[in-house]
């Protein structure tokens, strides 16, 4: 770090002493395996022959520890000829082949769980690519492919199957009936990325849900097989740094669908959710981590609204799908602090309050302070992270509620909460 900085200055000062530009000689990598040297010069700002400019380096190195196949990155320059330099990108690699579990349990013996396994290195060109088995009462599972490089250092392509079967509690007014739920659904996603902060995914989705009564139906609930279209749309802003195990920025991702049906039971309908996520060093080993939703959807008053209330996805301890809206306001908070740590380990502990309201399918915004939709769950947790890995945080989490007709529960998982 000391040896880049004082070439830097050197750079500077020739600059002003001899009034020329400073060239890019070459771009040379360094450190990496099974990263692609070819891929890492396709994505970078930085070319043979262009302007030597620090800060689209610093860019660039920052583009590179985002990748999953990366864990550290840094640059150095050196001299070669006149006012020409070569600049080497130096690569701390990931391993990208990654099992994943989810488990999730809640005190009323709720017990659900999704194994996987994903390249995210395929082809040593930062496609991700595999697949998870779920088994969460009925069994499931996923195939995804996602290059976000594929055509250009902007331009890319997913393609995403997945067959899902769970039992979903659907709410009718006085009863709530158990469905057996399954969503087969084949999508196909553009990817681009406009700069080094912002980037678009644009596409379409077709997909087929069914609800099959479980149990004796005695109030002759609707059972329903029904062929959709989604348009669907992400717009993300990016600033965050990653420091291995550590974090800080600020990062926005708004996701807006449009879903078409051919049932009336389930009509037409939008759904649109903003995440807004803050991350804070706190000294040298704290990391304090938020995140924001906040979505509406077609105000429809049907059973089957898509704002959901979830163990696995938004508050830690309630259990697996307790409820269902129409709008949803979620804020999860927590303070991770590294309790031991060595060349490749680390262990953290955090502390947490997860939190958040619905609107009712058919209600108003009033809903969101009704005493029955608040949803209040503090706890705490251990990651156990292997700083070579990516994504290689197993957490434990214990949240209680402290909010009306509470529960409490383990979640268990591969990579942070958020």
């Amino acid at each position: 770090m000391f040896r880049r900085t004082i070439v830097v200055l050197l750079l500077i000062l020739g600059m002003s002493s001899y009034g020329q530009e400073s060239i890019v000689h070459d771009l040379k990598i360094q450190g990496n395996k099974r990263l692609k040297s070819s891929f890492i010069k396709k994505i970078s700002t930085i070319k043979s022959g262009s302007k030597l400019d620090s800060l689209i380096i610093e860019q660039d190195i920052l583009r590179l520890k985002r990748l999953p196949s990366v864990s550290h990155a840094y640059y150095q320059v050196f001299l070669s000829e006149g006012n020409q330099y070569n600049v080497f990108y130096n690569i701390e690699e990931n391993f990208t082949l990654i099992p994943s579990l989810n488990v999730y349990t809640t005190d009323d013996d709720e017990f659900a769980y999704r194994l996987g396994l994903y390249e995210f290195n395929f082809l040593g060109r930062n496609i991700i690519f595999g697949g998870f088995y779920q088994k969460d009462i009925f069994s499931s599972y996923a195939i995804n492919f996602r290059a976000p490089y594929l055509f250009s250092n902007k331009l890319g392509i997913a393609v995403n199957h997945q067959d899902l079967t769970t039992q979903e509690p659907v709410f009718f007014e006085g009863e709530t009936a158990n469905y057996k739920y399954r969503n087969k659904s084949f999508e196909v996603l553009g990817l681009y990325e406009f700069n080094f902060k912002n980037r678009l995914e644009l596409g379409a989705n077709y997909f087929v849900e069914d609800y099959k009564f479980r149990g004796e139906n005695v109030n002759n609930r609707p059972e329903l097989n029904v062929h959709k279209w989604l348009v669907k749309g992400i717009y993300e802003y990016n600033d965050l740094d990653y420091y291995y195990q550590y974090v800080s920025g600020f990062r926005s991702q708004f996701n807006f669908q449009y879903v078409t049906s051919t049932d009336a039971m389930l009509p037409d309908f939008f759904i649109g959710w903003n995440d807004f996520f803050y991350f804070k060093r706190v000294g040298k080993k704290g990391n304090w981590a938020s995140r924001l939703r906040m979505g509406l959807s077609t105000n429809d008053e049907t059973p089957f609204a898509p704002f959901s209330v979830d163990n696995n996805l938004n508050v830690r301890g309630v259990g697996n799908t307790i409820d269902r809206g129409t709008g949803v306001i979620v804020l999860n908070t927590e303070y991770r602090h590294t309790l031991y740590e060595k060349k490749w380990f680390a262990l953290q502990g955090n502390v947490f309050v997860d939190s958040g309201t619905w609107r009712n399918p058919g209600g108003d915004f009033g809903d969101f302070s009704k005493e029955d939709n608040v949803k209040v769950y503090p706890g705490l947790g251990l990651r156990f992270i292997h700083k070579k890995i990516y994504n290689a945080i197993f957490r434990i989490d214990y949240g209680f509620g402290v909010t009306k007709r509470a529960t409490k529960g383990l979640v268990f998982g591969i990579g942070q909460y958020f």
